[in-house]
């Protein structure tokens, strides 16, 4: 049996779309005589996210030794955190699967391509870090002028705290004070 080529296309919000990087990774595919492959697709989802349906399922075929190469526009498509990307990579290797961001325009087979992995993907934490910084230094100095951050509660906690003290499930609890099982879980902790 053949092995596959496996394009990879990311996108992190549901207003993006994969459109430019399609365009791109079938026209790397076109200048490489590539006619046979499979895309996988995870759209509205954090490179952060580790657990993704569909580089979970690419990664189930990298594991049964049937690609051949995975193909993404950028390593930052593929995952956000070095530890992640080397994950992934370690896995390659071992299944003897290709690794190429054409954006990098870097083949993980080779030892010059390993060393230029390690460095990006330790860049591209570095940059999520400094802006998880950013967000925190913003959101706190917005607190810190009195400025409201997050939503509102609707909720009545001391009607869902006396209910709770009866011992009526969640659902009734719910149904009473018109709100969702989470709210009434956050109270419950909240009166642990």
């Amino acid at each position: 049996m053949s092995r596959i080529f496996c394009l990879y296309l990311r996108v992190s919000t549901d207003q993006q779309t994969v459109e430019s990087q399609m365009h791109a990774l079938k026209e790397y595919c076109l200048r490489n005589k590539i006619d046979k492959y499979e895309l996988f697709i995870d759209e509205g989802i954090s490179g952060a996210v580790e657990n993704r349906p569909s580089l979970n399922r690419l990664m189930e075929i990298v594991e049964k030794g049937d690609a051949e190469q995975i193909l993404t526009f950028s390593f930052s498509r593929i995952a956000r955190s070095t530890s992640h990307l080397l994950k992934i990579l370690q896995k390659c290797r071992e299944k003897n699967t290709r690794l190429v961001s054409i954006t990098e325009q870097i083949d993980t087979n080779s030892p010059m391509g390993m060393a230029l992995f390690t460095i990006l993907g330790a860049l591209s934490q570095l940059e999520r870090e400094l802006v998880r910084e950013r967000v925190r230094a913003g959101l706190a100095n917005a607190k810190a002028k009195g400025k409201k951050i997050g939503r509102t509660k609707k909720r009545d906690s001391d009607l869902i705290r006396k209910l709770l003290r009866k011992n009526l499930s969640y659902r009734v609890v719910a149904s009473l004070c018109n709100c969702s099982h989470g709210s009434i879980h956050a109270e419950k902790l909240a009166m642990k």
